[in-house]
């Protein structure tokens, strides 16, 4: 519960300073296509971070009952960030095409940590 929680907070932290860090400091290193990327990678941490939030604050407060499907749901939603937005963060700066390859798999993860909540909500809620 505690985990996640701090783990969306630290994604949460990492998304604005990747963002700040993308309009300043690499304004004159990526081009357009590249931006859009960083961008996107950027949103879609942020959107995770709060669920990993929410995922702790239903844990912390004993609102499920039985956390080991929002567990579930609280790692695949922190590897869906490394994969999906990590993935796309070092596309924008390489240029390496073969990341995106990598970037659906992250995908699947949050998907997956998604239905784990809504599986566990329904089923176990009280």
């Amino acid at each position: 519960m505690k985990k996640f929680i701090v783990s969306g907070a630290i994604h949460g932290l990492l998304a604005v300073a990747l963002g700040a860090f993308a309009a300043h400091g690499l304004a004159d290193v990526l081009d357009a296509y590249g931006a859009d990327i960083w961008a996107k990678a950027v949103q879609y941490q942020m959107f995770h971070a709060a669920g990993l939030l929410v995922i702790g604050i239903l844990m912390s407060r004993n609102i499920i009952g039985n956390n080991k499907g929002l567990n579930i749901a609280g790692w695949c939603m922190n590897a869906g960030i490394v994969f999906f937005s990590g993935s796309l963060y070092i596309l924008a700066l390489s240029g390496i095409k073969v990341l995106g390859a990598i970037t659906p798999i992250g995908g699947v993860l949050f998907l997956i940590g998604w239905l784990f909540i809504i599986k566990t909500v329904v089923k176990e809620g009280k």
